[in-house]
């Protein structure tokens, strides 16, 4: 018996996901990949050549020409995994306030998206790789050998925002992030391009009432089960 190479984790936002792929790929020895870091590497490219964000056209074609790579962490500061672009390391370049307001707006053209499918496909070829996203089981890699949507209700999720919230000694409205959540739901699931939705090979995992380590369990009993 063989372990799958190539596992998807799909989900709703703040629904646990990343926490889980990067938990998963750690015990296995495999990539963990954040399939989001592309769309933030293309947005800082874009920040830096000047480009405006609502010109689809102009981020269409650098989305394309760029070499966008994910390895494994080279350094020991606290990263989960380099990124590349062009062969300059932007890991942590690619996190900055400036991007998070425009990634949305990038991300959000048909083209873009596109592009990267391809290079996260390519990714995804080498194996030995637990990849995370929306769009992972149904249109990146719907031929991995393990696909996991792992779900939970908006008010679970909504429940675990406010309580990071807290413990970050931060003010938190509890109705203002359920409102949030479920309107994230809508924009994710209404999408015309690649829509949130789980494959239909994809085991269901529901975390309601669970905790992470619980969570954790059940999907590593998931891929030890997988007979490839």
């Amino acid at each position: 018996m063989s372990l799958p190479q190539r596992i998807a984790i799909d989900g709703p936002a703040a629904s646990g996901k990343s926490t889980l792929a990067e938990r998963l790929a750690k015990a296995l020895g495999y990539l963990y990949f954040d399939t989001g870091v592309m769309y933030r590497a293309v947005t800082w490219a874009a920040l830096q050549r000047g480009y405006a964000v609502e010109d689809a056209d102009k981020l269409t074609e650098l989305a394309a020409n760029l070499d966008i790579d994910v390895r494994p962490p080279s350094v020991d500061d606290g990263r989960k995994y380099d990124v590349l672009v062009n062969g300059q390391d932007v890991t942590w370049a690619i996190r900055t306030p400036e991007v998070d307001a425009n990634v949305s707006m990038v991300a959000a053209h048909p083209g873009v998206r596109a592009a990267l499918t391809d290079k996260q496909r390519a990714i995804g070829r080498r194996g030995k790789v637990v990849m995370v996203g929306r769009d992972i089981g149904t249109v990146v890699m719907p031929d991995a050998e393990l696909k996991i949507y792992l779900d939970a209700s908006p008010e679970e999720r909504a429940r675990r925002r406010y309580q990071e919230r807290l413990a970050r000694g931060e003010q938190a409205d509890y109705e203002q992030i359920l409102a949030a959540v479920r309107a994230r739901d809508r924009l994710d699931k209404g999408r015309e391009i690649a829509p949130l939705r789980a494959a239909d090979d994809a085991v269901i995992l529901n975390s309601d009432g669970l905790s992470i380590g619980e969570v954790f369990e059940e999907a590593l009993r998931l891929v030890k089960a997988r007979d490839c």
